[in-house]
């Protein structure tokens, strides 16, 4: 047992860190899956769901950088206390509030614990761990938080189920306060204090950007096509699979849970044999599932194709707790937690423009709507009246995706030979 927990890197620091994942994903998994159908419950329409993931990139992108910079300053256990905090009431504003106005408000506070406090575990990460121990803690970490990415969907599935869209999410989010607050505590009893930091990290982009590594950019631009074909069909793959395809909520949480487990099988192996051997075969693979999900998804209309999507899906995690460990071995010694945030804000606010555009390519009265609120682009509204819909989004993924792949393979540089 004990050469299994060395072989894992589970020191005390970071199997409380592991718990307080479960926990706080548990609770945001149930609710943030289907928030898109709640948005519809409560007449916010195909708008107010592009609205919510482009906010959702832009607030990973906007609260990514400060939380590193926090993390370098105050110690990665002050920090994790502080995002909790938010995260709460984000969740007391929604339960409150049955409005999709106050849903994207609450999303600024909710959404923000998962892109403030990754710069924080991987800062946890980077300073309990030996270097050769750093890609396996990272692995557990992003096979840990799958646990409540495959459990989270299901419960909160039948939850809609028995309660409806309205009452269904709006329990979801109280179990969500509740292991919130647990959470917390544990977080606080078991992570040992790291103390303030002594470290000049600067809270300036521009003046941070010294501290990204010349390969980490070209590793940025093919991160940021890939993400692209993420993001454009990614809160609409729930709308895809129920109102256009029939798929009940719970079916929808079984084939969540179906690409997470894919993800956690593939995570140990993958990261074992990614530091034998060259990394980059294993991100390309991994830019190749990114890029194939789309597609297949469009080919998708029964519950068993869907599941084989989904099973692609999972596999698109083949490299990247490799990718996040680079991050993390390439920043300055005393300003890793800042260089995660400023490659994580880099990367998300350009993404944020996919998140925003997929709702103008899934439903032409978006970019309809945007035209009767701005006065601008009314010269486009016959395009995306004639052109807009379901398919065109995931086509549209499909090719920023293979722009994307293609890149990283012709010019992307082996990572095993980057230190």
């Amino acid at each position: 047992m004990k050469k299994l927990i060395d072989f894992l890197g589970l020191k005390k620091s970071i199997a409380a860190m592991l718990c307080m994942v479960i926990l706080i994903g548990l609770g945001e998994k149930m609710a943030e899956r289907f928030l898109p159908l709640y948005l519809i419950a409560l007449g916010g329409g195909a708008f107010s769901i592009g609205l919510l993931n482009g906010l959702n990139n832009l607030l990973n992108a906007l609260y990514s950088f400060p939380g590193g910079y926090a993390s370098d300053r105050l110690g990665f256990k002050r920090a994790l206390l502080l995002f909790n905090i938010i995260a709460i009431i984000g969740y007391v504003i929604v339960i409150i509030l049955p409005y999709w106005q106050a849903v994207i408000l609450g999303s600024v506070f909710f959404l923000a614990w998962t892109a403030v406090s990754l710069p924080a575990t991987m800062d946890m990460v980077s300073t309990v761990l030996p270097k050769n121990k750093r890609t396996m803690g990272v692995t557990m970490h992003s096979l840990v938080r799958r646990i409540p990415m495959a459990i989270g969907p299901i419960v909160g599935g039948t939850l809609i189920m028995y309660f409806g869209d309205k009452t269904g999410v709006r329990l979801a989010f109280c179990v969500a306060l509740v292991l919130a607050v647990f959470s917390l505590v544990v977080q606080q009893l078991m992570i040992d204090d790291d103390g303030k930091r002594k470290s000049d990290a600067t809270l300036h982009p521009l003046k941070a950007l010294k501290y990204l590594h010349p390969d980490l950019r070209k590793l940025l631009v093919s991160d940021i096509l890939i993400r692209f074909c993420e993001q454009i069909p990614y809160a609409f793959a729930v709308v895809w699979c129920v109102k256009l395809n029939n798929i009940s909520e719970l079916d929808f949480g079984i084939l969540s849970a179906v690409e997470m487990v894919t993800a956690m099988l593939i995570y140990v192996p993958v990261a074992y044999f990614a530091d034998k051997t060259t990394k980059k075969p294993f991100v390309v693979a991994t830019f190749c599932f990114f890029t194939a999900f789309p597609l297949v998804l469009y080919f998708s209309h029964s519950f068993w194709v869907l599941v084989g999507a989904f099973i692609i899906r999972g596999l698109k995690e083949f490299g990247e707790p490799t990718r996040k460990a680079l991050i993390m071995d390439l920043a300055p010694e005393d300003k890793k937690a800042a260089t995660f945030g400023l490659y994580y804000l880099i990367r998300d606010i350009i993404v944020s423009i996919a998140s925003f555009g997929g709702a103008f390519l899934w439903d032409p009265s978006t970019f309809k709507k945007v035209v009767e609120l701005t006065g601008f682009g009314g010269s486009l509204v016959p395009w995306f009246e004639r052109f807009a819909c379901p398919e065109l989004n995931l086509l549209v993924a499909f090719a920023f995706g293979l722009i994307g792949t293609i890149y990283f393979a012709a010019f992307g540089k082996d990572l095993k030979k980057t230190e």
